[in-house]
């Protein structure tokens, strides 16, 4: 295996809405907060939402296996992370 095929194979690949169409609508609703706020943690979402924490956090796993989201640790939380909307228009 040459490196640019062990590249392609962990850059896995970019979701689209089409993707976020069969999710759950407390996953759309997600997807859609993060579309219009750049970077938020998941109690911000949470507050934005008017969700329960538990299903922001099940929202935010459907989205991530579905490739549509990238999160990172916050630099000023590391017990924080941060979510942004990851999709290819």
């Amino acid at each position: 295996m040459s490196a640019s095929e062990s590249l392609r194979h962990e850059a896995e690949p970019r979701g689209t809405w089409d993707d976020v169409r069969e999710l759950p609508p407390s996953a759309k609703l997600v997807a859609k907060v993060l579309e219009y706020n750049d970077t938020m943690t998941q109690q911000q979402i949470a507050d934005e939402t008017l969700l329960p924490s538990r299903t922001v956090r099940y929202a935010l796993n459907r989205l991530d296996e579905e490739n549509v989201i990238d999160s990172r640790f916050s630099f000023s939380d590391a017990r924080k992370r941060l979510y942004s909307l990851d999709i290819d228009e």
